[in-house]
């Protein structure tokens, strides 16, 4: 055994399809992280590869989980659906593979249209949205492309679309979340769980 491959394994293990880092075993967690993946294989028959990860910062694991809770399925005019289609266009963007993946699967159970999170990944523009969320994608496009040259033209848009003040909030901190999580995925090679592929078709 080399010393770097020493070095590797002092520092953790590796598992197949999780990240581009090694992990601590799970034996190893906080009792609070181990019963939140419980509690996720309970629901969705598998945890997610991005919780999974935060195994190397357990201590910012919750609040990357209820903040992510909070704002993909806490109240707010936005439905459900809609924060989803956002998180797509957006990772579509950054082509965060992981994100696209996860999300799109999401889009495609809420929507009951299988071909929708597909579409919106490609091209959003291309996709059978109503005029609101064409709206909402086009904002949430330009905001990650080009941040610096969205104006006070680019929010009435949204206005004139339907939006509320509130809305358009929840639209922009969706939009900036989504940001910080595709490059988080991106960084760490995070691969998304074969389970996702599956979902809604």
């Amino acid at each position: 055994m080399t010393s770097n491959q020493r070095k590797s394994k002092s520092r953790g293990y590796k598992p197949n399809n999780i990240c581009g880092l090694p992990l601590p075993k799970e034996s190893k967690l906080p009792k609070e992280m181990k019963s939140i993946f419980v509690k996720c294989i309970s629901k969705l028959g598998f945890v997610p590869n991005v919780f999974r990860a935060y195994a190397l910062r357990p201590t910012k694991f919750e609040y990357f989980r209820s903040y992510n809770s909070e704002l993909m399925a806490g109240d707010s005019g936005l439905s459900k659906l809609e924060r989803e289609i956002i998180a797509v266009v957006v990772s579509s963007v950054n082509h965060c593979h992981y994100c696209i993946i996860a999300h799109g699967a999401a889009v495609r159970v809420l929507s009951k249209n299988p071909e929708l999170g597909d579409t919106i990944a490609v091209n959003f523009r291309a996709a059978n949205l109503n005029k609101r969320q064409k709206a909402m994608c086009h904002f949430a496009w330009k905001l990650t492309k080009e941040p610096h040259l969205v104006k006070e033209e680019d929010r009435k848009m949204l206005t004139k679309a339907g939006f509320s003040n509130e809305e358009i909030f929840d639209i922009v901190e969706v939009v900036g979340f989504y940001n910080m999580s595709n490059r988080l995925a991106s960084g760490l090679s995070i691969k998304p769980n074969k389970e996702y592929y599956l979902l809604g078709r």
